[in-house]
């Protein structure tokens, strides 16, 4: 059974507890275990961080003051994966799937080399 800390009074609970049974704080959105509730921490908004505030895509009520929500996303979370994807694009790793997909032409042309060579040496 996965556990997680509820966020106010940082007891452990049950993963899909969909309230704390200790403070009974809400963990889950509309009562639904399957939907995280994304909590501002402190006095900061959680738009201030979220994707679909930053594209304009966000139809929220409480825009751009909510303090929790089900669809937050961070943006930073976004950037990561953004020069994640950048980061394997780069040649080195380009080179190395190119070298695994042609596995078998590189062997085959490494047999015809070996052929060249032993034939201009007996000769």
């Amino acid at each position: 059974m996965a556990t997680i800390t509820c966020p106010r009074c940082q007891q452990i609970v049950e993963a899909q507890a969909i309230t704390c049974p200790h403070c009974r704080l809400t963990l889950k959105a509309f009562g639904h275990p399957g939907i995280p509730l994304y909590r501002a921490i402190g006095d900061e908004y959680l738009c201030d961080r979220c994707i679909y505030h930053a594209d304009d895509t966000c139809n929220f009520p409480q825009r751009p003051y909510a303090k929790d929500c089900t669809l937050y996303q961070d943006i930073t979370e976004q950037q990561l994966q953004q020069q994640q994807q950048l980061d394997n694009s780069s040649f080195n790793v380009t080179f190395k799937n190119w070298l695994k997909r042609n596995q078998g032409l590189l062997l085959l042309l490494g047999l015809i080399l070996i052929c060249l060579i032993i034939a201009l040496a007996t000769t």
